[in-house]
């Protein structure tokens, strides 16, 4: 097949490209037409039936998948799925322990740990506070995280 030059008549009809523009889709290692994309971290059920579905989707036809390899990748998913399950239930039972624990502090005194920013405070625990995240114990009018017990005593123990 016989290769025809470009002639000048043509190189000027065509959309010029900007050198600036591909610098800087080069530099940012994206095409800067589409949006960008979220990252995602984990492997969920999601991502996992995702990929089987290309896989399954893509396979060669003369020699499709195994099917104890089908077999097996679904009892990952499964398995995965269970074991997230399990993470977010102790999650919650830890939640819940500290709360029922932070509870019982109410009229305790406490001692908190020192830290380099904040002496160690003792004090008798008057409230407890529970937000997202692990509850606050209110000693002499100040919220300090239950992590930060350090130590616990009956309310009239004298040291």
């Amino acid at each position: 097949m016989p290769i025809t030059p470009i002639d000048a008549a043509q190189q000027s009809r065509s959309a010029p490209i900007e050198a600036e523009s591909i610098d800087a889709a080069r530099r940012a290692g994206t095409d800067p037409s589409q949006a960008p994309r979220e990252l995602k971290q984990t492997m969920d059920g999601e991502v996992f039936l995702k990929l089987l579905v290309t896989q399954l989707t893509n396979q060669d036809p003369s020699s499709p998948m195994d099917t104890n390899d089908m077999i097996a990748q679904t009892t990952q998913l499964a398995s995965m799925e269970q074991l997230s399950a399990l993470a977010q239930s102790q999650q919650s039972a830890l939640g819940v322990g500290q709360r029922t624990a932070a509870a019982a502090l109410i009229g305790q005194i406490v001692t908190t740990a020192p830290t380099p920013a904040d002496p160690a405070v003792t004090g008798v625990v008057t409230s407890v506070t529970f937000g997202d995240g692990e509850p606050h114990l209110l000693i002499d009018g100040t919220a300090h995280p239950y992590s930060s017990i350090a130590a616990v005593a009956a309310a009239g123990a004298k040291d």
